[in-house]
């Protein structure tokens, strides 16, 4: 995972990911949750250029709206190069450039995604060399996404996401995104969904003291049936999410009367994500859904994690 010090600018793509299914448990003591996910790897990417510097900065650019994104300590992947500094015990800096290919506050994963690189290319950049399972513990203390954004593909996430099983995955499973201009808080949508819970508790009872997926959502991972897929997928946040943002439902509702298998808010939110049969019939889904005014684009997984380009 490392490359010669003498090397000035490293390059690494890391990708969005969609949440195919999410059980969120009962609220803990101190204010988080467990949960349980089944995280795919999709080709929507963000690109990281990591180049010596006297100080730790950033710069963004990207084909969807960056105007929300910190250029402070509040960037995700600015917290993950002063880490690894830290770690290491490097006393320079970085440049990272950003070029951002997955919707900022959109339930994708974006800002992890840039955190995962970051590591990486930081890594390679400063020749620290360190192995995976060292990579994937700083990750884990940076948030609960940016492990799986370093290993990509298709996961199983318990804890509190970060700890993660590979899951066996054949096969490719096409999906339709639609952005959205405004995005959701991830902490908003959860107190959102402790209220919902609480407002509902005689109909939906109680949340799950230890979140499973669902075997038949793994079934249909290791089988490459987007049939069966679309029947079991879920998540817990869609309902919280929808609740803030009630602009979301006919969306949902034109995705899916326009053939698609199934369609999920992606994590937090807002961005939706429909489940095609194929890729054929996502690029048809894509064209109606843009034609009616949607930011819609097609995308496929699973894909690797954070990797070195050359």
């Amino acid at each position: 995972m490392s490359t010669s010090r003498s090397a000035r600018r490293v390059h690494v793509r890391a990708p969005g990911k969609i949440n195919v299914f999410l059980e969120v448990g009962e609220l803990q003591p101190d204010g988080y949750h467990e949960v349980a996910s089944a995280y795919q790897a999709v080709s929507a990417f963000e690109d990281v250029w990591a180049s010596e510097s006297d100080e730790i900065t950033v710069s963004v650019t990207g084909a969807v709206d960056v105007a929300g994104v910190p250029l402070d300590d509040r960037n995700l992947a600015v917290r993950a190069a002063r880490l690894l500094a830290a770690e290491i015990g490097h006393r320079g800096g970085v440049h990272l450039e950003i070029r951002k290919g997955v919707p900022v506050a959109g339930g994708m994963g974006g800002g992890s995604a840039d955190a995962a690189a970051a590591l990486l290319a930081c890594d390679a950049l400063w020749g620290a060399g360190l192995p995976p399972a060292e990579l994937h513990a700083l990750a884990a203390r940076l948030g609960a996404d940016v492990p799986f954004a370093l290993m990509g593909g298709t996961a199983v996430g318990t804890g509190r996401g970060d700890e993660l099983s590979p899951a066996l995955a054949r096969g490719r499973f096409d999906w339709v995104i639609v952005t959205n201009p405004h995005g959701l808080s991830t902490p908003a949508v959860y107190r959102a969904l402790d209220e919902h819970r609480e407002r509902h508790a005689v109909d939906i009872g109680p949340a799950a003291h230890t979140p499973v997926v669902d075997r038949d959502v793994l079934h249909a991972i290791r089988a490459g049936d987007a049939a069966m897929l679309a029947a079991c997928a879920r998540n817990d946040l869609q309902a919280p999410a929808l609740h803030l943002r009630p602009d979301l439902v006919p969306v949902l509702e034109e995705g899916e009367g326009a053939g698609a298998l199934a369609g999920l808010v992606s994590g937090s939110g807002p961005t939706v994500a429909f489940l095609a049969a194929d890729a054929e019939s996502a690029i048809d889904l894509q064209v109606v859904l843009s034609a009616s005014g949607h930011v819609a684009r097609h995308v496929h997984g699973p894909v690797p994690g954070a990797r070195i380009v050359d």
